[in-house]
């Protein structure tokens, strides 16, 4: 059997395959509530079914201050929790597993209300229009047991483990990196100051959820940004994770402020061979220095460098974000032989529903199914 199919475990979860389901903005929570909706437990168990080893929501915000989007799923009261147990049911019902990512945006919001600042390490004017003002220690405190007691509602929701967002310039990516967090205090300056809030993170949340409750970290892998946080560092970051018990690693790259060119999602069109792979080399690096479970996403389409990425021991896990928006059953078609590349083409057209509320899909299909029937 390919490895790629194998069993494995990540602490108390038994995986059937290496495919994760990297964590994707659906657009389909409720606007006001982040809600989860019967679209939303249907589109995962849909992915469930498809035969992706491992599912990890859309990010859910901690508190409402924490919120990134309108129609973002949210874990931030435990009136949500009813709904999140018939998400983690349909999963489960499907012979699926289930993580939940929980984030807060931080200075990245696009859901502050007008005239509100948002929260972030320093003072920083964000691109959206919204200001953002430092953290006071008191509300880094209070981040830090938002994060713990929404990894309680995740693991009384059912869900088989919770995901931290640290990638992608949200709260936890601008605490790491110095295009973001300008402090003087015990929070800023040397990387063990800025990972404080993270570790803290980390700590709190395993303590919350117990040692057999898996905890896995969303990691930048590089901030492509000038005075930003780069390969190097988030090697480092990752052997302080490896002290604190983390579970897995999924490592990814870029913020909304990056170049284009080196986003999380970047509109590359169809290329192949090791070009996919968006953070090869950060991978290679991880690889010669940590021992904790890697997931890699970025630009993975096809089943040859996938099968490549796991056999010669550069990741433990491929995740995957647009190819399932357009194919929720890619990984039962490759695993029942047909392993013709995915068929997304890496156009980002996917986003732009989710963000206007319509609900993630792919756009590309669709134009192409009109076409075909004319």
């Amino acid at each position: 059997m390919p490895k790629l199919f194998q069993t494995t475990s990540i602490n108390s979860i038994t995986l059937k395959n290496r495919f994760v389901r990297s964590a994707t903005f659906e657009g389909m929570a409720g606007v006001d509530d982040g809600a989860c909706t019967p679209r939303l437990i249907d589109l995962t168990a849909e992915l469930a079914t498809g035969g992706v080893g491992l599912i990890i929501t859309g990010y859910a915000y901690v508190s409402q201050q924490a919120k990134a989007r309108g129609g973002q799923l949210g874990v931030h009261r435990d009136e949500l929790i009813p709904g999140l147990v018939q998400m983690t049911e349909a999963v489960h019902k499907e012979g699926g597993k289930i993580a939940m990512q929980i984030a807060h945006a931080g200075c990245n919001s696009f859901a502050t209300p007008p005239g509100e600042k948002t929260l972030g390490p320093s003072p920083m004017e964000m691109p959206q229009g919204c200001s953002c003002r430092a953290m006071t220690k008191q509300e880094i405190s209070q981040a830090i047991e938002e994060f713990n007691k929404a990894a309680v509602r995740v693991k009384d929701a059912g869900f088989d483990g919770v995901q931290l967002h640290a990638a992608h310039g949200y709260l936890l990516s601008q605490f790491l990196s110095p295009f973001y967090n300008k402090r003087t205090d015990e929070y800023g300056g040397s990387l063990d100051n800025r990972a404080r809030i993270v570790l803290a993170v980390v700590r709190s949340v395993k303590s919350a959820v117990g040692d057999n409750f898996p905890v896995l970290i969303k990691l930048n892998s590089d901030d492509f940004l000038e005075a930003g946080f780069t390969k190097t560092e988030m090697v480092q970051v990752a052997g302080m994770l490896e002290k604190e018990g983390i579970d897995a690693i999924e490592i990814s790259g870029g913020t909304h402020l990056s170049p284009k060119e080196y986003s999380f999602s970047r509109v590359t069109g169809v290329v192949s061979g090791d070009d996919e792979v968006y953070y090869l080399d950060a991978a290679k690096l991880y690889k010669q220095h940590v021992k904790v479970p890697l997931m890699l996403v970025g630009g993975i389409r096809s089943y040859p460098v996938a099968e490549q990425l796991v056999d010669q021991g550069l990741a433990d896990y491929v995740s995957l974000c647009r190819p399932l928006i357009r194919e929720p059953h890619l990984i039962r078609r490759w695993q029942s032989g047909d392993t013709s590349r995915a068929n997304c083409i890496s156009c980002n057209q996917c986003f732009g529903p989710a963000r206007s509320g319509e609900g993630v899909h792919c756009v590309a299909a669709e134009k192409l199914r009109r076409k075909q029937s004319q």
